[in-house]
């Protein structure tokens, strides 16, 4: 399988087997949220066909609340929204590594190893393999970005451990005010080094910004 020419890593006239999807863990680990929300799914559907054979109404009642309930208020659809970009996000980064250069001569891709809504969009929290770098990805971001219907994409390096990496989806503008969706917070900001040196690094968000007082 011929590589990509642009942002070519390896020799261009070098013909390298392609992608493969992993092995069972790590297929597994993949496809963690959709196996679970299948599992809820079939055992909600058990439990209410168990409840009406029965003649309780009450747990139909209960569960149908609780499962109707975040689609008629405006936070929860709002949740539900975000969650779905986020695994949308992840299997559409899986595949430009997949049709790019960011896998292995083996054909391994980097791990997502975590991914949470944000304001903006999402942030994917990335495990590389080796030969394959942080400054890939900054190549390869507007591959990203068209992959994941986003308006663009942000590379942050970790400082000690250039293995971890974050991939910042952006979607929309920042809301003035509004909170984080998600675990953005438990990222941190100090430990990532943006890979654009155009961009500020933005402040600790564990942190309290302490201002000056004038006069």
């Amino acid at each position: 399988m011929p590589r990509n020419p642009r942002n070519q890593i390896f020799p261009a006239n070098e013909d390298l087997p392609g992608a493969r999807g992993g092995g069972p863990l790590v297929r597994l680990w993949r496809a963690r949220a959709e196996l679970l929300m299948a599992a809820t799914l079939t055992l909600v559907t058990l439990t209410l066909l168990d409840a009406t054979r029965e003649g309780r109404w009450v747990p139909f009642l209960l569960l149908t609340s609780a499962i109707s309930a975040p689609a008629a208020t405006r936070t929860g659809r709002n949740w539900i929204a975000a969650h779905f970009w986020c695994v949308f996000s992840r299997h559409r980064l899986q595949r430009v590594c997949l049709e790019t250069t960011m896998h292995t001569r083996a054909g391994r891709i980097p791990l997502v190893l975590w991914i949470t809504p944000t304001r903006t969009g999402e942030k994917a929290l990335i495990l590389t393999r080796a030969g394959i770098s942080a400054e890939e990805f900054e190549a390869y971001s507007e591959e990203i970005a068209a992959a994941c219907w986003a308006r663009s994409v942000n590379v942050y390096r970790h400082r000690t451990r250039a293995q971890l990496l974050i991939v910042e989806v952006v979607r929309r503008d920042d809301a003035p005010g509004a909170a984080s969706p998600g675990l953005d917070r438990l990222y941190g900001r100090r430990a990532w080094v943006s890979l654009r040196p155009e961009l500020e690094e933005p402040p600790d968000l564990r942190t309290p910004v302490r201002l000056a007082q004038v006069g």
